[in-house]
Order: C-alpha cells, then structure tokens, then sequence
C-alpha cells in the first residue's frame, strides 16, 4: 500500500472529511516509509500550494494554544477549527505536486493531522480535544524541522 493510499485511510477513518479522501487518488508510486526523514541530511522541497496550506493552518492554531492550555474552547469551537484545518489539508493534498519521496514524507504528516483533528471533533473519548490541538501545532513543528519552507517558525505549544 502507497502511504497516499495509508494516509487516505488514516485520514477518511478519522472523518478527516471527503475533501482528503482524494488522497487515495494522489499516489506517486512511493513505498511507505515509517517515520520522518530528512532529503539526505537536507530538508525536503516545498511548492507554493503546500507553504501557503501549513502557513494557514499554523495561523489557525497558534492563537487558540493558549485558550485550549486554559480550558476556554467549547467542543464547538474545536469542530470548527478542525473544519477550517482540514479544509487546508484537503488543498494541500488536491494541489501537491512534490517529487515521490518527498511526498510520502508529506503524507506522515497528513496522517498526523488527520489524527490531531479527529481528536479535536471528540472521535476518539479517551483523549481531550486540547490534546488534538496541541497534536495538530507538533505535527507543523515536525514540517518545518522536514520541510524547506523560508520564515516558518515554531509554533511553540510548551509541551
């Protein structure tokens, strides 16, 4: 199985939505890696469609860090954020053009996110939504640490 194809599994399980099920139409060929690596020491290349997606979606968390940290967010309020972060996911995935095994380490990190979101809609009892939130913010620290991607920072959750 491709990782598009395991990470559109992860994703279209976790309700991640039907704008990610494409993902499973958007394989390169790539064999599954297990974990994140770096381009041979290098981070790996980025097009304009997925820096602009992980830019939004890092807007989108770092301002609700701190009132998911202090108990404020209403279960409604992290369905809607995971809504709008799932909704950049699903354009980052229909317009990604990266090389193959920069796009099966990309597709770690959507799986990631889907997990993230999934716990933020409260799909999985046994964690707090806060916890999907600060999975989310790790998981785009995780793609600057992998990802050439000029002037992205950290998004710092404390943890």
């Amino acid at each position: 199985m491709s990782i598009a194809a395991a990470a559109a599994a992860v994703l279209v399980t976790s309700s991640i939505g039907p704008a990610l099920a494409q993902a499973g139409e958007h394989s390169h060929g790539a064999e599954a890696h297990h974990k994140l690596t770096l381009n041979q020491g290098k981070k790996w290349g980025t097009d304009e469609p997925l820096r602009a997606g992980m830019g939004r979606i890092r807007g989108l968390v770092e301002p609700q860090l701190g009132a998911a940290h202090n108990g404020k967010l209403t279960p409604a309020q992290y369905g809607e954020l995971a809504t709008r972060i799932q909704t950049e996911v699903g354009g980052i995935i229909a317009h990604c053009k990266l090389e193959p095994k920069a796009d099966a380490v990309l597709h770690l990190l959507i799986a990631d996110l889907g997990d993230g979101t999934s716990t933020m809609n409260g799909k999985n009892p046994k964690q707090r939504p806060a916890l999907g939130l600060v999975k989310v913010a790790k998981t785009l620290d995780q793609y600057g640490k992998h990802f050439e991607h000029p002037g992205f920072k950290p998004v710092g959750t404390g943890h």
